[in-house]
């Protein structure tokens, strides 16, 4: 993940989250989820098409299943953190073009694990 921000880390879980995420091995972001995680991510690829990931960790290794690793990356545009709460906008790109736009929100437990996690993502609308 490459920050374009100018603040360091305000969102460090789902800033860390996004960088695993576009390593070699992005599996290594379920050691980082509680026992009782839960997501929906809603992929929209445009034309009112999308796809919503919900549910567990189940659901998590499926969505990890189906992404083409190394193509997309996650760039920070701006994020926050309030209390256990963290807010993250950022912009797709594959291959440096960008491709979309998403917006995550994770609760992140007392044990430091990633309980709630959500996340839109829409070629619709840009940011930058």
């Amino acid at each position: 993940m490459t920050d374009t921000s100018t603040d360091a880390a305000p969102a460090p879980f789902l800033t860390a989250w996004f960088d695993i995420l576009d390593s070699d091995e992005p599996t290594r972001i379920l050691d980082l989820i509680s026992d009782d995680f839960t997501l929906s991510i809603l992929f929209s690829t445009g034309d009112g098409n999308a796809t919503d990931f919900a549910g567990d960790r189940a659901a998590l290794v499926g969505y990890l299943e189906q992404r083409e690793k190394g193509t997309r990356t996650h760039h920070l545009l701006s994020a926050t953190t309030l209390g256990q709460d963290e807010l993250f906008l950022g912009e797709v790109r594959r291959g440096g073009v960008p491709e979309a736009s998403f917006v995550a929100a994770g609760r992140v437990d007392d044990h430091g694990r990633l309980q709630r996690l959500l996340i839109g993502r829409s070629s619709e609308i840009r940011f930058t």
